[in-house]
Parts: C-alpha cells; sequence; structure tokens
C-alpha cells in the first residue's frame, strides 16, 4: 500500500543520500506520474526540493494541450518551478519509431534541466506493471539475466521509487486523496507490443492466479539479487584473467579463452560488445587486429586482449615542434630530443641539413606512414616495421616518429633512421637530433 512513509523510505534507499538531494520529476499528467508529484509535494515540508518537467509531443492533438494543462496547474497551485518542451517541426517526427523518438528527445531535455538547475536525480512513475511488461518483452528476446531483472530503480541515477506499486495501488491512492490527472486513451490500443501486453497477455496471467503480481514482485526481487551475485562471481574471474590496469586495461586471451560462453559474453558486454557471435572472431583473430565499441577498443597482441577507452588521452593523436629551422651561419645544430620524449634507449642520428624541410616535429603513428629505413633496401610501411621487429602492441602506442614539414617520415624513435635524409662525412650542413642521458662532446 502507498503510504507517506512507505514512498519516502523507498527514495531515501534508492537515493542512498540524505533528505538534502534534488530531484527533476519526469511528470507526462497521467496517474502514475501525478502521483509521483503529489507525494514528492508531500515531502516538502521535510526539505525535500525538485521541479517538474513535462514535454508536449503534439501527437494527441487537444488531448497533449489538456495533458500539459493538468502538470501546469498543479505546479503553478503549489508553487512548484516547472519546465516545458513542446515538440516542433524542428525534432524532425519519423514515421517510424515514434517510441525510440520521443525517448529520446525527453532524455536530452530532462538532462538539459539537470545540468541548468544543478538536480542531483532525474525521478521517474514507473511502476510494478511496467515491471511486468518489461520482463515479457526481455523474455521474448532471450536478453538474459540482465533483461529478465527488469527495470532498475536506480540508474546512472535515474529513480524510480514507484516500481514496487502496483497500477492498481497506483489509482486507489489517487482516488483516496483526489488527484488530478489524465488517462492516455491510446494506451487501450495494442498497435504497440507493450500495449499488446498490456491489455491482453497481463490480463489473461493475472487470471491464473490472484497474488500474480505479488509474487511476481518477488521473484524479481530474487532475480537482482541473483544477478548481483553473478556480477560479483564475473568481476572475480575479470581479476583473475587481469595482467595489467594501469594504462590499458589487459586480459589473458589464453585463459578467457578456457571459460564458459556465459563468462566471456559477460566479459565482453562490460566492454560494449554485445554480439556473441561478433565475439568469437576475436579469439581467431591475429595480433594486431582491432575491434571497436561505442567506448572501447580492443586489440589483440598474441596471447593478451588489451582494452582501451576511446576517450582516453592515450588514443589521442599527439605532435611536439622542435625546430623551425637552420640559420643561414650555422653549419651544425644539435637536438636534444630528451626534454620532450623518453625514449627506451640512447640514438644519435645526423642528417643533411639541406634535404630536410622545416619545421622538423615529433608525432605518433599515422595510418599509411612509409620510409626507407637504413641498412634495408626500397621502402617500408611502419606498420610492417613493427610488426617485423615483433614490437607489441603497447609499445607500438608509445613510439614517436620524426618527421620533417611535409610529414615525411624521418625515422622510427629510437629503432631506425631514413637513409634518404642520412648525412655523411661531405655533408656541409648537418641536423644532429638524439637522445642520450650524457651529452658527447661534438
Amino acid at each position: 500500500m502507498i503510504t507517506r512513509f512507505a514512498f519516502k523510505k523507498q527514495l531515501q534507499n534508492l537515493a542512498q543520500s540524505s533528505d538534502k538531494s534534488t530531484y527533476l520529476l519526469a511528470i507526462s499528467g497521467g496517474a502514475d506520474s501525478m502521483v509521483l508529484a503529489y507525494l514528492f509535494n508531500e515531502l516538502r515540508d521535510l526539505g525535500y526540493e525538485f521541479q517538474i518537467a513535462h514535454i508536449n509531443y503534439q501527437l494527441r492533438g487537444k488531448d497533449s494541450v489538456s495533458d500539459q494543462k493538468v502538470v501546469e496547474d498543479f505546479c503553478k497551485k503549489n508553487h512548484i518551478k516547472f519546465h516545458l518542451y513542446e515538440v516542433s517541426e524542428i525534432d524532425n517526427k519519423p514515421e517510424n519509431s515514434i517510441q525510440l523518438w520521443a525517448r529520446e528527445i525527453r532524455y536530452q531535455f530532462f538532462r538539459k534541466i539537470q545540468e541548468q538547475e544543478n538536480l542531483d536525480f532525474l525521478v521517474t512513475a514507473h511502476h510494478l506493471n511496467d515491471q511486468l511488461e518489461t520482463f515479457i518483452i526481455n523474455l521474448s528476446k532471450a536478453s538474459g539475466i540482465n533483461g529478465l531483472s527488469g527495470i532498475p530503480a536506480n540508474e546512472n541515477n535515474i529513480l524510480r521509487p514507484l516500481l514496487n506499486f502496483s497500477k492498481e495501488e497506483i489509482y486507489h491512492f489517487a482516488e483516496e486523496n483526489k488527484i488530478e490527472f489524465r488517462e492516455d486513451l491510446s494506451n487501450k490500443k495494442s498497435d504497440y507490443l507493450r500495449n499488446k501486453i498490456r491489455n491482453e497477455i497481463v490480463p489473461k496471467l493475472s487470471e491464473t492466479n490472484e497474488n500474480f503480481l505479488e509474487n511476481f514482485a518477488k521473484s524479481i526481487s530474487y532475480l537482482n539479487q541473483t544477478k548481483d551475485f553473478v556480477q560479483k562471481q564475473i568481476q572475480e574471474i575479470e581479476t583473475k584473467l587481469l595482467i595489467s590496469d594501469k594504462e590499458y586495461k589487459i586480459l589473458s586471451k589464453e585463459k578467457l579463452a578456457l571459460e564458459s560462453d556465459f563468462v566471456k559474453f559477460e566479459i565482453f558486454k562490460k566492454h560494449g560488445f554485445t554480439q556473441p557471435e561478433e565475439n568469437e572472431k576475436i579469439f581467431l583473430a591475429e595480433t594486431g587486429s582491432s575491434f571497436y565499441s561505442k567506448e572501447f577498443k580492443l586489440t589483440i597482441n598474441r596471447k593478451e586482449l588489451i582494452f582501451s577507452n576511446l576517450n582516453s588521452k592515450n588514443t589521442i593523436y599527439k605532435e611536439i615542434i622542435l625546430t623551425n629551422g637552420l640559420d643561414l651561419n650555422q653549419n651544425r645544430l644539435n637536438i636534444d630530443i630528451s626534454k620532450h620524449i623518453n625514449a627506451p634507449k640512447d640514438f644519435i642520428w645526423q642528417f643533411d641539413a639541406e634535404k630536410l624541410i622545416f619545421p622538423l616535429k615529433l608525432r605518433t603513428k599515422k595510418e599509411g606512414d612509409i620510409f626507407y629505413p637504413v641498412k634495408f633496401a626500397g621502402k617500408k610501411k611502419v606498420s610492417k616495421f613493427f610488426k617485423d621487429e615483433k614490437i607489441s602492441v603497447l609499445e607500438k602506442e608509445k613510439i614517436w616518429i620524426l618527421c620533417d614539414g611535409e610529414d615525411q617520415v624521418l625515422g622510427i624513435i629510437p629503432y631506425r633512421q631514413d637513409r634518404r635524409f642520412q648525412a655523411n662525412n661531405d655533408t656541409p650542413k648537418k641536423v644532429i637530433v638524439q637522445w642520450i642521458e650524457e651529452l658527447p662532446i661534438l
């Protein structure tokens, strides 16, 4: 049963913070959201601070206007800050996927208000019947334990404090407290999958057991406890597979291959790789192969799986200008790059200044880089050079390349110089590029 005390306790458990948290309520005007607004308003005397946001999608003509008015009138009557977004032509309403389009619009709007108003949590009015509908939808998709666990009560600072209450309880509370709300008649149509489940399947299931919804709530609770337990086990397995977690997360490819398909899927899913058939290709891929999710790059390095965050500074192209040129009166220019970068070993390279195009610079590798390495015939791709030298994937990303003003490769530091620009004993003007701890006397 919904009471002020039960709601307050549920809200505190979800927010896991004091009463000083601030909230943005997503209010549509329906019974569930207006009950949510009413309950929050009842807590104002305890110091709860909240604001209300409403979106008019312009999809139901006068009914959309009436929905907006109910919410707006409630805010005016109770002196609550009200935020409105009215969908217009610039929002490009699609012919299909209306629900996905609407979801994207509302969450963009909600996050914008949260940021502007500095509000801690977004609160929605999802209830137990929504939970059941979502469970059935996910059951039909073979979505695994995460999907069967239903709608999370707290996810990314989105709180759903009514999830434990049924639609019947919400309607009873609204009637008992004379709360005005609007009924969305489009929900009575079974043209969407969720509406079909709501109108046709759930009533049949409820006929099988008078305590069906109550028992379902217990089942969801058990599933969530199971999910938490499984995730802890997955984390323990991942820790055993971990080789390094400093600049990159590196897992043992060999050990992960021995785990069950379920464990593999869960570990890959944590990094955004959610297609089991695609994940199998990872174990067959050659060293140097890369796979991408929205947030991660996965690189194969012999017996290792290297996960690097695509937003990490390690993946950003870098460039350092060394010198703009050689003075006319100079016959020699020494460039000590130890002040700019670290190198795995000492080296000294001599270049013919008259063959160089300035400025000289250090940069990270680019796709398609080629050079003419000393002691080799012909040209070579930098990527092929790395492979032949058995330079690991991690080492590759840390290697600096010396280039001229036209981006020609002068050398791969500290491995090999490009022979085209090499100085000899008769070279009148030289540029010396070196990395050495104790500089020699020249």
